[in-house]
């Protein structure tokens, strides 16, 4: 929803100055709890982490270990994962409570309908479709519920929300499943109907259904394949694909692999670039275009279609990153990476922010600079956030210790 959030900087700027650390610390957790809703600016690059403490820091001291710092870390610390890893991200990366073979491959229909009984997975899938945006919780009941309860494969789902988010990020995204999945933490992560009492509005509790047992009979369903589920009063039975008499066809807003028409996106263009300097503005880099960049440069935007192929967005998504886009570039592409090289084969020189998700194609047109980063570098590979984390800010007693050992401006 635009209005929910706007697709400018200075939007990403209100929100900043918004967070209120010692409610985020406290409230976190609850459906309706202090968050920053920075994620979209975050993954898109209006903002960097970095940009976020700092601006956070100006107005609040905080200790390095402050739970606001933790979850920046986390976020940090999967793009770590990534960059690690690769495309492993998009397996599991050890067996979790069962092997990948006794969860089923497809997401079925009555969990994409927001019509499966339990009312706290309908909720959180009916405000995605109506905002896309999910808080980070209802993320976590969601993949356990789909995942522990409804034996789906993990990846099935997180390819399945990844479209829908406005801030979908393949690092946090995927390895967030896999989080709650078990596949890369030491355990499945497993909730119940009195924790969603806890932290959820009234309309979310789940009385009655099949969370509103134990953990220990959680834990047991997780590691029983094919545990039956009773289907809940009103639900779809379990394996439907068409939805029941008298509903609508779907509630689910269509994933595109083509940018809507009023974008106003072009083929790539060689003539619009033939001898020119060339700064090449993408979806994960809607920030400030770099200060020194000369006047006579040519602003490029692009949408690289094989990506969009492989991964789909919401209309909503193609609409927030198109609009701020337009802000940065007056002439914005949309084709493959073969008409994409082509076109920038005859320019001076090209140059742009270096980003995963684009990584095999951006770097063969572009000399690509890395993005501000919050997290000093760690070389060896980590496994666990906790590792990551204590290598991260040893020696670090503040928020603003942190932010000088990496060198970043003040706000």
């Amino acid at each position: 929803m635009l209005e929910a959030f706007a697709p400018t900087l200075a939007a990403a700027r209100a929100r900043i100055a918004a967070v209120r650390p010692a409610a985020y610390a406290r409230t976190r957790n609850a459906i309706d709890g202090a968050v920053s809703n920075l994620s979209p600016y975050i993954t898109h690059g209006f903002v960097s982490l970095a940009d976020v403490l700092a601006g956070v820091t100006s107005r609040h001291a905080l200790d390095v270990q402050h739970k606001f710092v933790f979850e920046l870390g986390w976020r940090a610390y999967f793009r770590q994962v990534w960059q690690h890893r690769g495309d492993g991200i998009l397996n599991s990366l050890h067996e979790g409570p069962l092997p990948d073979d006794a969860y089923v491959r497809v997401l079925p229909a009555d969990i994409r309908e927001a019509c499966t009984g339990v009312p706290v997975v309908d909720a959180a899938v009916r405000a995605l479709y109506a905002s896309g945006t999910m808080h980070n919780h209802a993320r976590m009941w969601l993949a356990s519920y789909v995942v522990h309860v409804r034996k789906v494969h993990w990846r099935a789902g997180a390819d399945w929300l990844v479209g829908h988010l406005l801030d979908g990020d393949l690092a946090s995204n995927h390895l967030s499943w896999q989080w709650v999945a078990g596949t890369s933490s030491r355990k499945p992560y497993l909730f119940n109907a009195d924790n969603v009492a806890r932290h959820a509005p009234a309309a979310w509790h789940s009385p009655g259904s099949v969370i509103d047992t134990s953990y220990e009979e959680l834990d047991r369903m997780a590691r029983e394949p094919a545990h039956p589920v009773v289907p809940q009063p009103g639900a779809w039975r379990r394996g439907d694909h068409e939805a029941p008499p008298g509903r609508p066809s779907s509630i689910e807003p269509p994933l595109r692999t083509q940018p809507p028409d009023e974008l106003g996106l072009t083929a790539p263009d060689a003539a619009a670039v033939v001898g020119r300097d060339v700064w090449l503005v993408h979806p994960w880099s809607l920030g400030e275009l770099p200060a020194a960049l000369p006047a006579d440069t040519a602003v490029i935007g692009i949408f690289l279609a094989d990506f969009h192929r492989a991964w789909p967005w919401s209309e909503r998504r193609w609409h927030f990153v198109g609009s701020r886009m337009t802000e940065l570039s007056a002439e914005r592409w949309h084709g493959d990476a073969a008409s994409m090289g082509a076109a920038l084969r005859g320019a001076r020189s090209v140059r742009s922010v270096a980003e995963p998700h684009l990584a095999p194609w951006l770097a063969r047109w572009a000399e690509c600079e890395a993005a501000t980063a919050l997290f000093p570098p760690v070389d060896r590979r980590c496994d666990s956030f906790s590792q990551w984390w204590a290598r991260t800010t040893r020696g670090l007693d503040s928020a603003a210790s942190l932010l000088a050992a990496n060198e970043v401006p003040a706000w």
